[in-house]
């Protein structure tokens, strides 16, 4: 199966939500890959294929969809994984980072002693709509000292310009106008 296939499996697999969850939005669903086993790997073969040669050191996931990709990536490079939590979530030494959401402003948090200066670092989560929690992501890796490589979400959603917040190399494998 080419990467095509394997791309028009996955955007079949994801569940589309007009109106939700509010009028003139529509909810893209990333659980619906999680339900279909042909999609499920699909999708990881597309990680896979995307990732294999990244030089990286850490795989971050952001809070919540994020923790659903990086095992998986980890277990494929052989790397360790971190979470970045929202605030109040996370143990021991954290460094926080705010960020401004449509709706209001939350606090993304990391275990900063687990990251060293020069930490080479892959970000991912499932969605980039606004670019909100992604750039606060990489700037809270940047405060303490650590490269991100890249930032890689499964679905983006380019009408809302998210790509521009990102002050590294993103990719996306589906895009979406709405």
């Amino acid at each position: 199966m080419d990467k095509n296939d394997k791309l028009q499996i996955l955007k079949n697999a994801i569940k589309a939500y007009p109106n939700f969850p509010e009028p003139g939005v529509t909810f893209r669903d990333i659980f619906g890959v999680f339900q279909n086993i042909t999609a499920l790997r699909a999708m990881k073969d597309l990680i896979v294929e995307h990732i294999l040669f990244l030089e990286v050191d850490l795989i971050v996931g952001l809070d919540s969809r994020g923790f659903l990709f990086g095992p998986m990536i980890c277990m494929e490079l052989g790397k360790p994984f971190l979470p970045i939590r929202k605030k109040g979530k996370l143990p021991g030494k954290v460094v926080q980072q705010k960020y401004v959401l449509e709706y209001g402003e939350a606090t993304f948090e990391l275990q900063s002693d687990l990251i060293t200066n020069g930490t080479r670092v892959l970000i991912v989560d499932d969605l980039l709509a606004t670019g909100g929690s992604m750039s606060a992501a990489v700037q809270l890796l940047k405060s303490v000292a650590a490269d991100v490589v890249e930032c890689l979400v499964i679905i983006e959603l380019t009408s809302l310009k998210g790509r521009d917040k990102i002050e590294v190399p993103l990719h996306s494998f589906l895009k979406y106008d709405d």
